[in-house]
């Protein structure tokens, strides 16, 4: 097989640090020469940071944290970047809190540290996304890629099981919409599927059983795998879909993924044989379908987008908006009747 692509590799220093998130980094406050910090912290982190002054000093606490980046919630975080006269910003929580934290690099071109507590991904990716009008747009700069990225397995041991197992099937989507993206390359998929593996192997070991790290760990390297083969992909068929989702209509992004991935799987795996097989032996499964369906049944993951807020009346509007966003590379073709029955079938929990 010829070898003809290109691979776009994005610059970020990563640190594995478990009980060392404070300490790692007011490091990395130090070697980038940071004076005046901001700390974006989403509420269900905020007992996660209250050492943070203990090793390097913070100029100003900013808690307005919301799902999606609201257009005025971005330009209140803005403002109180500029305001406070901040040269670097330390994102604490999962997407949401990341996000904003692009949002306020991607006017002001302030670096970040990202620290996750879910694994949602975006600290590895130079994705950004914002809520304006109900419509929730994205793209990609490298200036909103944080500069360093301090995972502590620790910080997630209190991680509400529902929360850790659609945040990793998050991640999985990750990987499985690098798989056929507009960018999709062996490099990206080599990381896809070691993603896979990781993920598969850590998150059945979350939940009241796990009495250490590993599961945890293993997640929290797949997640990290996950993003950075996205970020290098591109967006396929799922994430667009998810946005649409969403940014419209209110739902909550991991729960989103976690739902919408078996539909997508099953509609675009007969499209590619032999992207589908090596998937297929990263689950160590017969098939890629059957060992997500698997995975989701040792998870309890969730099935119906009806139980977060979606409804049978949203599918049309849903449809039209996903139609127009979904790439044209898509290994299957996307109808109108077939996207509207995959998500009818999402809604109702009718799984493939």
């Amino acid at each position: 097989m010829t070898l003809d692509f290109t691979h776009q590799t994005l610059r970020q220093r990563v640190v594995f640090a478990p009980g060392q998130a404070a300490a790692r980094v007011g490091d990395e406050v130090d070697r980038l020469g940071a004076e005046r910090v901001m700390v974006i912290v989403s509420g269900s982190a905020a007992e996660k940071v209250t050492d943070f002054t203990e090793h390097f000093p913070v100029a100003l606490w900013h808690r307005e944290v919301v799902m999606h980046v609201p257009a005025e919630v971005a330009d209140r975080a803005v403002a109180a970047a500029e305001v406070g006269d901040i040269d670097l910003i330390v994102s604490v929580g999962g997407g949401s809190a990341t996000g904003l934290a692009k949002a306020v690099a991607l006017e002001t071109r302030i670096p970040i540290i990202a620290v996750p507590t879910t694994f949602a991904g975006s600290e590895a990716t130079n994705v950004w996304g914002r809520t304006e009008n109900a419509r929730k747009r994205t793209g990609t700069d490298d200036a909103v890629l944080p500069t360093t990225v301090v995972y502590d397995a620790q910080l997630l041991t209190d991680l509400p099981h529902d929360l850790a197992v659609s945040s990793g099937l998050n991640a999985l989507a990750h990987c499985i919409d690098s798989m056929w993206a507009l960018r999709a390359d062996p490099i990206n998929a080599a990381l896809a599927l070691e993603g896979i593996r990781a993920l598969n192997r850590g998150l059945p070991q979350l939940g009241p059983g796990d009495d250490g790290l590993s599961g945890l760990e293993d997640t929290l390297y797949g997640a990290y795998l996950a993003a950075v083969a996205f970020a290098s992909a591109g967006s396929g068929m799922h994430h667009k879909i998810a946005h649409v989702l969403g940014g419209t209509f209110g739902l909550p992004h991991a729960q989103t993924h976690a739902i919408l991935l078996p539909h997508i799987l099953a509609f675009n795996a007969p499209g590619v044989p032999d992207a589908e097989a090596r998937m297929a032996e990263a689950f160590d499964a017969e098939t890629a379908v059957e060992g997500l369906r698997r995975l989701r049944e040792a998870v309890g993951a969730p099935s119906a987008l009806s139980e977060i807020g979606f409804s049978p009346g949203d599918i049309p509007e849903a449809v039209d908006l996903s139609l127009s966003a979904i790439p044209e590379s898509n290994p299957q073709p996307v109808t109108r009747e077939n996207l509207t029955a995959l998500l009818t079938a999402a809604t109702n929990g009718v799984q493939p």
